[in-house]
């Protein structure tokens, strides 16, 4: 489990970081960051709890969305914080989506 969640982390870093990088002219660690801060969260909770892939899909996706946000909003602004955090974490779930049916990884 540590090796799969180990790929979805890095492939969530080389998606969004590049985009934080380039919408909010951040640094790499600043961008870093913000992933760092919610994927463990997100990977744990959606691998343990017994709600549908939907449900829980749906509140770790939100919860990485507002954490993100207010990580960049303190210094950017609530709006820029939210929309490229909207933005990264749309752009990171619907490839890894794609990974996965593709290549049955997301990562």
């Amino acid at each position: 489990m540590l090796e799969a969640w180990l790929r979805a982390f890095l492939f969530t870093q080389v998606v969004e970081i590049p985009i934080y990088r380039f919408g909010l002219r951040t640094s790499f660690w600043r961008a870093f960051g913000a992933s760092a801060i919610t994927h463990p969260i997100v990977w744990v909770v959606h691998s343990h709890w017994s709600a549908s892939w939907a449900v829980r899909t749906t509140a770790v996706e939100i919860f990485a969305v507002v954490v993100e946000a207010i990580w960049f909003g303190v210094t950017f602004g609530p709006k820029r914080g939210l929309l490229w955090s909207l933005l990264a974490n749309g752009v990171s779930f619907g490839l890894g989506l794609l990974s996965y049916r593709w290549f049955g990884t997301a990562g």
